[in-house]
This record gives C-alpha cells, structure tokens and sequence, in this order.
C-alpha cells in the first residue's frame, strides 16, 4: 500500500538537509518551515515541498527601532497598592516589575495620560496633588489621607517581546541574541516601515511560498514581575495595544476618551473572566477595526508576489479576533494555532473566511522537552488522543510542528510515533472533510462573551485555570468532540433577541461574578424571562457551578426556579432544608458505578434543593475530604452531617433544568454531561444512537459519507457494545488508541 502524503508540515534548519529528507517522507510532511531561532539554508528551500517563512511585523527589527524609541510599544501598568500613613506618600512606579521587559513613558505628559486613585474612596486624585520624579521613577502624591490606599496608573514603553523573551530564557539563548524591540503600529515611521519592510522581503525571498504572520501588532497582555516570572497573563487581553496615538484614533471614532482606568481595570487589566465594560468592548471594536486595516495592506503587499499570507494564532494576535466581524476584511488565506486539547483545536478548525487551517501540534521541539531522560512521546500521544476527539467533527486542514528538528530526530521513538499519527491524521481528514458528522442535538453555551469567544475560555501554557474554571474548560473538552452542535451565545443576544429557535440546551457555567457566569447580568429581566420562557416552553438549561449567581431579589442562583437548587450563602440558615433524600437511580448517572464518587472537582458548596420535586442525584458531605483534613462537620436536627447537593434535575413546564457542582473533564463527567444534555433536551431515547456502552470509546457517523468511526481513546485495549442508528448493536474489541471505520447500511 503507498504512503500516504500531504497537509503534514515540518521544521526545519540549516545544515540540516538529508534528515529533512528522510523525515518529509516518514511524515508525508508536504510544507517546511523555519521557526523562532531557525532559518532555513537554500538546498532546504529548493527540496519539493512549500516553504513558509516565519515574518515578523512588529519586533526582529531593532536597527529600526533604535532610531524610533518613541515609537516602542506601550501599555497601561498599575503601581502596587501603597497605604498612606501621613498627609504625603511616595509610589516606586516599577515595583514589582521587570526593568528588562518595561521602562515609565515620561515623553508624553503624565499629567495628561497618568491618573493617581485613591483606591479606598475610588476617588481620581487631582493632578495638582501629585508630581513625578523622573529620575528616581516614582510619584510623589501630596494631600493623602492616612490609611487609605493609593495606586498610579501610568504608561510604560515595552521594550522586549514576551514571546522573544520565553524563548530566549527556554533556549538559553544568553547574551549573543540581542532582546526583540516591539515597536508600534500607529507610530508614523513604524507604519511606512512595516509596508516598505515587507516589499523589499518580498522580493528578496522568491523561494518564499506562504508569509507565516507571527502574527501581526499587538501581543496578548503578558506582563513579568522583577524575578523574570510571569505577573500578570490574558491571552485575550488588549493592554499591550495602547498608544497615545492609538488613544487619540480611538476618541476620534468614538467620541469619548479612554481613561487609564478603563484598561488598568483596578489591576485586573479587564481579565477575560471580568464582565467586559462597554468601554473596554468598545475599545475592542476600534482595535480590531484598526488592526483588520492595517493588515489588510501587509496580505496586499504578500498577495501582490504571488504569495500566501497565513495568520499564527498567537503572540501578537490581539486585534486580529477570528470571530469578530472585522477579521474577513485581513483577507487572509490560513489560520495556523497551537493545539493544546479538543477545544483549542476547534478554535482553529471552525474559523471562518479562510481556505485553510492548520493546527501546530504539541510538543514544541525545544531543549526542556528534548532532552535526555525524557519521553517527548507521552506529551506527544497525550496531545494527540485529546485532540483527535475534535478532529473527527471539525479537522483543521493541515497539522505540524516547530522547533528544533534537530532535536527530535534523535528521538526514534517520537519520530516513529509522528509517522503513525500523520497517517492517521490523513486517513481521518480524507473522510470527515467537508461532510457534517451526526449530531443528536444543539448546544448553546451562555457567557457574556457570546460569539467572539467561541472555544475561548483559556489558551496553552498560560491562564493557569482556578476552581470553576476547570468546569467550563471541561465543559468545552467535552463538547469539542461530542456529538452536538454548537453555539455561543451572549447575555445581550439573549435579551435583545431571545433563544434561538434551534437550541436545545442552554449551558451556564463559572463562577459567580466572572463572565462565564455572568454576574450583574442576571440582574435584568429581559434575560431571566427569556430563559425561563425558553425552558417552559420545551427548552433545557443546563448550570455548572454557580450559574445565573448574583444576589438580588430574595434569590443567589437567579434561575435556581429551573435548576431546582439555591446556593447558602449564609442569609437563609434559619430556613430548614428538608429535601436531601438522594434518588436511587437517574438517567444521568446510568453509567457510573457509584455517584458518591464522581469527581465534582473544587465543587461549590452549600448547594441544597429548593422543591419537593428536585431529583437530588447526588447529595454528600465531601467526607472524605473532612476526614483527610481533620475537620468534624456539625450534625442537623437529625443527627446527620449536613451535606449538600452536587447533582440534581428538575422539571419545569415542558422543559428540563440540570444543576452540576463541577465539572473537570474526565471520561465519567463526559458522559454524565452528555446524559445531562439529552436529558434536559427531552431526548433519552436517543441516546444510544451512535453510541457506545464503554465511557472510553466514542462513536461518530457520517451520514453523506455512509461511514462511522469508532475509535479509542485511551492507550489500553478497550471491549464495547456499539450500538448504531437502527437499534442493531454489535460488540467490538479494539487495539489501543484504535479508530475502527465502519460503512453506514
């Protein structure tokens, strides 16, 4: 049988050439590319394969900026808290801080740009009370009051790239590698230099095939404190895309002016877990218009030589916003990301207006993976298996890697592996490209963010997650490979346009607060009743956590009329709660062994049911918790340890609401998910449709193609009944990591 070749992209570097060679046809690799640190030599470039070359737009040009300084980078950075004793305080601007990474902007006018808080009134203090100290970088603030707090907001200038930064420490780069200068978009020389740079690099490279954009201007809000360590990270955040100028556009489009506060955010720099302001969505809005302008010109210039221009999903992608309704404008022909797991591949797989789209597999072929004693093989195989599960719905065009070639040749068992998984990759795209699989129902996942986050709630190696976090991060594991359309939907959608009519189940998952669950919102009535009328009326809702929490109104849960459940937080506790008897058996739990020990991760607790007709699934004191940390909990009226409820169903009209207290991904709460959602949807008795009665092996159908796949998720031989779409069932043992096709009668 020939080997299969194609959609494969490999790393490469000088010197490199005849195990490039060898590799290109082990892996079927069909593209080659350089990477951070790498270039690749002319005989590399002339094998038969596409080149991409890695471009950088706002950084790797420090002959340029050296001359512009003034046109670095910039950002809002807030002081550290500072408590005043006396009637005078002195604020050090850069503690905290690393000196290396950022430097105070004392060009533009502090007075005009900088803003003093009093952060126990919240009052702005008047620029008349406050002075700055250039030299010594501090602010001297006059007329404080004695124990309040104090911070100052203030401008900074980025002078090394985050992402040059990890790099250079990763690979110990040392001192022969200068650090990367970013420099500025909106800075007049640096526009005419980006378009007049990338002419010339244009012509100058002709073996050039596709203009890999790492990425275009602005990067996503990595800040480092002063021992070189990560301080402050969002992946989606927006504070690293400030100037004076970009400020400037901004009132001029909008009409108002920003203030230092509206990005600081009280120093939480508008954090992707806050509920966006509108000032801050707007500031969105103006970059992400400006960025797709401005882009546009570069894709122009590359398209003008006959060129491709593909987007890195990452480092400076901030603006670019794949879901936004600017980013068709870029004209761009491919998205490449990193693929961490199901959901950050269906980020990349289910981007719109491109021809294509690749995903940049794990691990990265550096030194602190590739080194002696170590199995890059494990990461490699963990990636793969949590990824593949979202492949077979959506696959991203092509996969690839990056890094150090070198390196992971002289891993024989990783190069033995990469080759099984590039064949399978092929073997899968070949049938699932281009056909939509089965899906049972649809899934609509309610979070303030709505459409322009979709499969975003986190991204790889930053946002280290916390508590309910890991819910809505399994939430998205789950449905990324799960048979189920999907949708995110927005607060606002909801209130001005209701449920769509396609929806069958409504998620609501996070903390209280955050913009996953949604804080304030649940405040409105438009929203509660349109969801309520949703559900009565046949609908499902699903609540992971704290759903629909904010308190107002004699209520926590603001739909805990659906869930069935209210969350204690300590105003009802003269209230008896009466209804803790656990059912003996549920749908939703059909296939666990023992309820009592589904990992709810860091539930929430003190959750107890509100009605007599609450099907408490789950109810338990976490006793094994207690007794591992010595904790004696108090007995009820009844002699009891109080416990509480961490599932539970209940009936509301027509519909169905499903309340869970955590949800990290596990096989066990895939499932008890995917029960949850043919639960509330009304639709048990098609649960065993393309389904499989092993927690480890999941079924997908293709339909227009008369194919199904049944494949194995774990690196164990697995035994399962697979039932069909006929109620025929056939029982089928599989190889390890096995994926069985099947033709569909």
């Amino acid at each position: 049988m020939a080997k299969s070749k194609g959609r494969v992209t490999l790393p490469s570097e000088n010197n490199f050439l005849e195990e490039t060679k060898e590799l290109m046809a082990r892996w079927g690799a069909d593209a080659i590319r350089d990477s951070d640190g790498t270039k690749l030599s002319d005989d590399i470039k002339s094998l038969d394969a596409k080149i991409y070359t890695t471009y950088f737009v706002a950084r790797n040009h420090n002959d340029f900026i050296k001359d512009h300084m003034e046109e670095c980078q910039q950002l809002y950075l807030m002081s550290q808290f500072n408590l005043a004793t006396e009637t005078s305080l002195t604020i050090s601007l850069m503690d905290g801080y690393y000196r290396e990474q950022l430097t105070p902007n004392f060009d533009n006018d502090p007075k005009e740009w900088w803003e003093v808080i009093d952060r126990t009134t919240n009052q702005v203090v008047p620029i008349e009370d406050w002075c700055v100290n250039q030299q010594d970088e501090t602010v001297e603030i006059n007329n404080t009051i004695p124990f309040h707090e104090y911070t100052v907001s203030f401008l900074a200038y980025k002078i090394w790239d985050p992402t040059h930064m990890y790099n250079h420490m990763t690979n110990n780069w040392g001192d022969e590698v200068p650090h990367d200068i970013p420099f500025n978009v909106t800075g007049l020389h640096s526009n005419q230099y980006m378009s007049d740079y990338l002419e010339k690099w244009c012509q100058k490279n002709p073996q050039t095939d596709v203009v890999r954009f790492t990425t275009f201007f602005y990067h996503f809000t990595l800040i480092f404190n002063d021992l070189a360590k990560e301080k402050f990270v969002d992946w989606f955040g927006y504070g690293a895309s400030i100037s004076t100028e970009a400020l400037e556009l901004f009132a001029k489009e909008k009409g108002y002016r920003l203030r230092p506060e509206h990005i600081v955010d009280q120093g939480y720099y508008n954090t992707t877990h806050r509920n966006p302001s509108k000032e801050y969505l707007d500031y969105i809005d103006f970059t992400s218009r400006y960025v797709a302008q401005q882009a546009k010109k570069l894709v122009d210039i590359v398209h003008s030589h006959g060129k491709e221009a593909m987007m890195f999903l990452g480092d400076n992608w901030i603006g670019t916003e794949p879901y936004g309704k600017y980013f068709k404008e870029i004209g761009l022909d491919a998205v490449v990301g990193s693929v961490g797991g199901g959901a950050s591949l269906r980020l990349i797989s289910d981007i719109p207006h491109v021809n294509y789209t690749e995903g940049r597999f794990l691990p990265y072929f550096f030194p602190d993976v590739f080194k002696e004693g170590n199995d890059p093989t494990i990461e490699a195989n963990q990636n793969w298996l949590t990824a593949r599960r979202a492949i077979m719905r959506k696959p991203v065009d092509r996969i690839g890697y990056g890094g150090y070639l070198s390196l992971a040749y002289h891993f024989p068992k990783f190069v033995d592996y990469i080759e099984q998984i590039t064949d399978e990759f092929r073997e899968i795209y070949d049938i699932v490209k281009d056909t939509k699989p089965y899906s049972a129902l649809k899934v609509g996942v309610l979070n303030a963010w709505g459409k322009l986050r979709t499969w975003q709630s986190h991204m790889v190696a930053h946002e280290l997650p916390y508590k309910q976090t890991y819910s809505y991060m399994g939430i998205m594991e789950v449905l990324s490979g799960a048979a189920v359309d999907v949708e995110f939907i927005s607060f606002d959608d909801v209130m001005e346009h209701g449920v769509p009519e396609d929806i069958d189940v409504l998620i609501n998952a996070g903390d209280a607060g955050t913009s996953f669950s949604g804080g304030s919102f649940w405040a409105n009535e438009k929203l509660v009743t349109a969801i309520r009328r949703f559900v009565y009326q046949g609908g499902g809702f699903i609540g992971v956590g704290e759903p629909t929490a904010y308190q107002h109104g004699g209520r926590y849960f603001q739909l805990g009329d659906i869930l069935g459940v209210e969350r204690e937080i300590g105003y009802s506790l003269s209230v008896d709660k009466y209804f803790t008897q656990q059912v003996d058996t549920h749908f939703i739990t059909e296939d666990i062994k023992d309820v009592n020990k589904v990992n709810f991760g860091e539930s929430i607790k003190n959750v107890y049911a509100l009605y007599k007709d609450t099907e408490v699934i789950e109810f338990s004191s976490g006793q094994s918790d207690n007794e591992a940390n010595g904790v004696v909990l108090p007995a009820n009226a009844e002699g009891k340890e109080f416990g509480e409820v961490h599932l539970a169903a209940h009936n509301y009209g027509q519909g169905r609401g499903v309340y869970i207290a955590g949800l990290p991904y596990s096989v066990e709460n895939a499932r008890i998910l995917m029960r949850a959602l043919y639960f509330a949807a009304n639709k048990e008795a098609e649960f065993n449709k393309w389904n499989s009665t092993n927690l480890n092996i999941e079924v997908h159908a293709y339909p227009e193609k008369k194919k199904y796949a049944v494949i194995n998720n774990t690196n164990y031989p697995q035994t399962t009944i697979v039932y069909l779409d006929n109620n025929e069932s056939i029982e089928m043992h599989l190889d390890p990591s096995e994926i069985r096709w099947g033709d569909i009668k």
